[in-house]
């Protein structure tokens, strides 16, 4: 059943204030961002103010109980501002929240929805050394310990690792390789248990102030109710319910990010001038622009769309697909905002270097391309052969 979440005219007031907010607090804050790599706390206490790390918590549990489209739109518009703002909170509201809200237990949500939702950071724990899409290599374990579990392992490029203080963290509990990956099991883990570490920092290509590092698990004591839904073998599906979320918030993402840029890419070619007049009046200029735009407002429709299928929960290719175009998209607009401000776009000084750097994460992050090329196709073929029609 179809969540019917925010009432609307709330919900709109809520954009029209985040909008302001954006371009008022954010957008001003970036150079300080960009300098210290990381968010000033005194805005990160603001965005939990304004209930942004609790947008899809249900609303008994002191969240806004967005639906999924509600929350996408939310993103697309926080998106507009560098990155990192949507990083701190969007491992909370699209993966976290999303997989507890599913398939945790009661005692479960009772514990953590609310701290998530005033703005306990959580992290993601899938990537490891050794895998990432592939979870028959997965390496972490999770072994029975009397009414518990012992951890062992490590995970990767875990974003928010450094400020988390819960962990959703992926792990086998069956030596073989399952069937439909029934031998990874998920687990709560707050991230000041015994044996649990985090790695320092890493430096990055772009996305100054998303911070991510490793995690190390070494012989972490955790009781039984920590397992996600009290029951083994359900973790992968978990996770891949969860993914769906991620994958609409990065394609949110690169659509606010792409608008930003090409809002700066306009703005530039109307003030440059070359040959006594602006180079916006310079028809392949013209031609950059307007592929922008058409492809821009081409990954907004796919985006509303996926995101109102995901709200019925039935959007495996629609979010796979809408992740896939958006951050491409978003790639060839900042590429173009680079080719537009000429050797300009090669400067720290001006914005148009940053963006580059800043977007090319999206066409990785939450199923690279080629996966999700992949996971389109896998799922075509599949319901091609159940008679189910396009």
């Amino acid at each position: 059943m179809a969540n019917s979440g925010m009432d609307p005219e709330v919900f709109t007031q809520f954009i029209e204030q985040l909008e302001r907010y954006v371009r008022e607090r954010l957008i001003p804050a970036e150079e300080e961002v960009l300098a210290n790599d990381s968010i000033p706390e005194p805005l990160v206490d603001e965005m939990r103010e304004m209930g942004l790390f609790g947008l899809t918590t249900p609303e008994e549990f002191g969240g806004s109980g967005m639906n999924v489209p509600q929350y996408i739109e939310t993103i697309r518009v926080l998106g507009y501002a560098m990155p990192a703002f949507r990083s701190i909170a969007s491992i909370n509201l699209g993966m976290v929240c999303s997989a507890l809200t599913k398939s945790g237990t009661d005692e479960q949500k009772n514990e953590w929805l609310p701290r998530i939702a005033a703005g306990e950071i959580a992290c993601f724990g899938l990537t490891e050394p050794g895998s990432g899409s592939d979870s028959a290599a997965m390496a972490t374990t999770a072994k029975r310990d009397g009414n518990g579990y012992i951890l062992n392992g490590s995970k990767r490029y875990i974003t928010n690792a450094p400020q988390a203080k819960l962990a959703l963290i992926m792990a086998r509990t069956n030596d073989e390789a399952l069937p439909r990956n029934a031998h990874v099991s998920a687990f709560l883990v707050p991230m000041d248990t015994d044996g649990v570490s985090v790695g320092k920092a890493d430096k990055k290509m772009g996305q100054f102030g998303s911070q991510i590092s490793d995690i190390y698990l070494d012989e972490v004591k955790i009781p039984g109710n920590a397992l996600l839904g009290g029951e083994e073998g359900k973790g992968f599906a978990t996770a891949m319910q969860s993914l769906d979320n991620g994958r609409l918030s990065v394609a949110a993402a690169s659509c606010g990010y792409a608008r930003r840029i090409l809002d700066t890419a306009i703005k530039y070619a109307t003030e440059r001038k070359a040959f006594g007049e602006p180079i916006s009046q310079f028809q392949l200029i013209q031609a950059m622009l307007a592929d922008s735009q058409a492809e821009l407002y081409a990954a907004e429709c796919m985006l509303r769309d996926a995101a109102a299928k995901a709200n019925e929960g039935k959007a495996i290719i629609e979010a796979a697909s809408a992740k896939m175009f958006a951050s491409e998209m978003c790639n060839r607009v900042a590429d173009r905002c680079v080719q537009i401000h000429g050797g300009a776009g090669y400067l720290a000084e001006y914005e148009a270097e940053r963006f580059y750097r800043d977007s090319r994460i999206y066409t990785i992050y939450e199923g690279t391309t080629q996966i999700l090329q992949l996971v389109i196709a896998k799922n075509m073929l599949r319901e091609f052969s159940a008679g189910i029609p396009a």
